[in-house]
């Protein structure tokens, strides 16, 4: 029997942002900002080819947006 969130289509560090977040969220309002000051994501990539580098993107942002795109398939 799979994992409850495999079962669901999440990659498992999918699931643990979602289950971080919904920690975050229930912390009294002075421990939640500091908490989800750490949980920010400021990650970029770039793909290569032929030795030269692709347009730089922010991972937050691609990764929602290949969630919304397999979503939608």
């Amino acid at each position: 029997m799979p994992a409850a969130w495999k079962a669901a289509g999440l990659t498992y560090n999918r699931y643990l942002a979602i289950a971080a977040r919904a920690v975050r969220r229930s912390l009294n309002e002075d421990k939640r900002i500091v908490a989800e000051r750490r949980g920010e994501m400021d990650l970029r990539f770039a793909k290569w080819s032929n030795g030269k580098q692709g347009e730089v993107k922010e991972l937050g942002a691609a990764n929602t947006a290949a969630m919304a795109e397999s979503a939608s398939s």
